[in-house]
């Protein structure tokens, strides 16, 4: 089998949608008629990353066989490494390693966890991941969690989105909602709050100081993703679990963020290398004694391609992240994923478990 043909592309799920609310595809075609589906980071609706494929790395991979898709990747890694090891190019080949782990579970006809070696479970429980709550009043982030809670998520958390450069913008409004979502859901309930990097070190342990007294389970990304003692320093200072790593896109990162004292690690399948670079990140926090809880915001290829990962992992500690549902890119799928009663469930059809409908797609590529 041979690698003949490799579409990267853009997603608009709407004609009035920003050109950074698209979503990057990619579709690996073969000579015995397989395809292979995979996903890129979405930031800035994934145009760096798809550049570098269609412009770099394409042309290293047409005519080779997708089974030996860690080295062709590995070899563009390296190939490309003086661009930057990190955000567009480690993006692009996440894309390009999901889609070969689907085309390998399409030739095999096996689903993506047997490939990987077996699934401890293949029903999965999921957190409700709800984005906005800066710009939120308190009785408008209760309404939302409440909304979200009629899904059965067997946890919440409870995201900012501020703007990263006004620090410490409102914490005594970011307590308020924190201890509304808390008396909403009731004493025993797992709750986690993102602060999206918008704490200074003081602000984030005076914010983690009131997360501990409230019971949340962890504090995600209190500081800048980039000053890593900083994060370290405040995971060393609070008895929450202080969780980062969504914005981490090599193994020397991730070592780095463990180093520092950061107990809970949650890189991204659609940023840290696919499928192959997040089974790797599972062998380094195991061997360093932390949890690692993936990131995960996109709700069909890279949601799904993560699942596949969390079910075969032994140290799966937590639900799978959910993002905020929408339903408007279920069209181009005939099987999309959602939760029944509380958990995911993935099936044993080869590959990813994916159908896509193409027509559909046709209709929302963009270039």
């Amino acid at each position: 089998m041979k690698i003949t043909r490799i579409e990267a592309f853009q997603v608009a799920w709407s004609p009035n949608d920003k050109p950074q609310q698209h979503s990057a595809f990619v579709l690996v075609h073969t000579d015995d008629g397989l395809t292979g589906i995979g996903e890129a980071s979405p930031m800035q609706g994934g145009r760096a990353s798809l550049g570098m494929i269609r412009d770099d790395i394409v042309p290293m991979l047409i005519g080779r066989d997708p089974l030996d898709h860690a080295v062709l990747l590995d070899q563009a890694l390296h190939t490309l490494v003086k661009l930057g090891p990190e955000g567009a190019l480690t993006s692009a080949l996440a894309a390009l390693d999901i889609a070969l782990w689907d085309l390998k579970g399409k030739l095999t006809g096996l689903p993506i966890y047997k490939l990987i070696g077996g699934a401890w479970k293949t029903a999965l429980p999921f957190y409700a991941s709800i984005g906005g709550n800066g710009e939120r009043t308190v009785d408008q982030v209760c309404a939302v969690v409440e909304q979200r809670l009629k899904d059965k998520p067997a946890a919440v958390k409870i995201r900012f989105d501020n703007n990263r450069t006004q620090l410490d913008a409102d914490i005594p409004g970011d307590i308020a909602k924190a201890k509304a979502v808390r008396k909403l859901v009731g004493d025993g309930f797992p709750l986690a709050f993102d602060a999206n990097n918008c704490y200074s070190i003081g602000g984030a342990i005076r914010v983690g100081r009131a997360l501990e007294e409230l019971g949340y389970w962890w504090f995600e990304e209190p500081v800048q993703h980039y000053h890593i003692k900083a994060m370290g320093e405040v995971a060393q200072r609070l008895s929450i679990t202080v969780s980062a790593g969504e914005q981490t896109y090599t193994l020397a990162g991730l070592a780095d963020l463990i180093g520092a004292g950061v107990r809970m690690v949650q890189p991204d399948i659609v940023k840290m290398g696919g499928i192959t670079g997040l089974l790797r990140c599972a062998a380094v926090a195991h061997a360093h004694g932390v949890e690692l809880v993936p990131h995960q915001t996109q709700p069909m290829i890279g949601h799904t391609a993560s699942l596949h990962v969390m079910a075969s992992l032994l140290q799966n500690t937590k639900p799978a992240e959910w993002n905020d549902p929408s339903t408007r890119t279920h069209v181009v799928f005939e099987n999309p994923p959602l939760p029944v009663q509380g958990l995911f469930h993935l099936s044993d059809a080869p590959g990813l478990g994916l159908r896509l409908n193409l027509a559909e797609l046709a209709k929302r590529r963009v270039g």
